[in-house]
């Protein structure tokens, strides 16, 4: 399927009723505009392409339902406002995300690490909304509240997990589907419980934000599955995020390229 092919797909599936479409074949992105709303949203066309090669139909029918359940929230925000704190949550996003909304408001964000931002949403049912500091007055709170409450959401949400076993290496995955799986890498105290489980190297991997993966690396080769791994999951995912993992150790995450060029310094020193 090429480009135009995949825009008549998503015409076809959305309709012409509520959405205006410009097609940008020099980017090839397409803009949709909603027509009551009056607000819009781009879609990168050779990605979704891309995508749909390795999901097909599935690849499709995520971005028409994101698309759909993005304008609900939008009304549903216009008819009925924010309601305080209660469904803040903190989101993982990388550092080359944007940092301000279409309107040119900033978002509320925290410094994490060198490939990774924290953002705030404003959790919305089926969907949610990054929150800028145009909304803060409409939440009626301050940025240093909706950081407080989201570091306390996230420890609410379950962290349930599958493990896999590949070639003496152990990987955990947590996959609950609800739109914060890589938040859970803000749960410090459920990242110390898989240190305290994990045999080997502990890695953590947040390649998009619908996956957390937690490695215990027990040999060399585990570090290659986990990079072919994370590579995977980055290619695949809605939102990415980074396909660089991390070490954790003592409470803190080390981008794991930097921890092998301070090795291999270290190494020839010694030589």
């Amino acid at each position: 399927m090429d480009s135009k092919q995949m825009v008549q797909q998503l015409q076809a599936r959305l309709g012409e009723e509520q959405f205006t479409y410009a097609f940008d074949e020099k980017h090839d992105q397409l803009r949709l505009e909603h027509t009551t709303l009056h607000k819009g949203m781009n879609i990168l066309i050779g990605d979704l392409v891309a995508k749909y090669e390795a999901k097909k139909e599935s690849a499709i029918e995520e971005v028409v339902y994101t698309v759909q359940q993005t304008f609900l929230a939008m009304e549903k925000e216009a008819q009925q406002g924010f309601e305080g704190l209660a469904n803040v949550y903190p989101v993982v996003r990388s550092t080359s995300f944007a940092k301000k909304s279409k309107e040119g408001h900033a978002f509320v964000t925290s410094d994490h690490t060198a490939e990774t931002r924290i953002y705030y949403a404003l959790d919305l049912g089926t969907t949610y909304r990054l929150i800028d500091v145009d909304m803060l007055q409409k939440l009626g709170v301050t940025e240093q509240q909706v950081k407080e409450a989201a570091r306390f959401r996230v420890k609410s949400l379950p962290t349930t997990y599958k493990q896999d076993e590949v070639r003496g290496n152990v990987f955990y995955f947590v996959n609950v589907n609800d739109g914060y799986d890589a938040s859970r890498i803000l749960n410090e105290q459920f990242l110390a419980d898989m240190a305290a489980r994990v045999e080997g190297e502990m890695t953590v991997s947040v390649p998009h934000q619908d996956v957390l993966i937690i490695g215990d690396i027990r040999n060399e080769v585990g570090y290659d599955i986990l990079a072919q791994m994370t590579m995977h999951f980055f290619t695949v995912g809605m939102v990415p995020i980074t396909s660089l993992s991390f070490v954790y150790e003592e409470g803190k995450l080390e981008p794991i390229f930097i921890l092998a060029k301070n090795k291999a310094k270290e190494e020839n020193k010694k030589s």
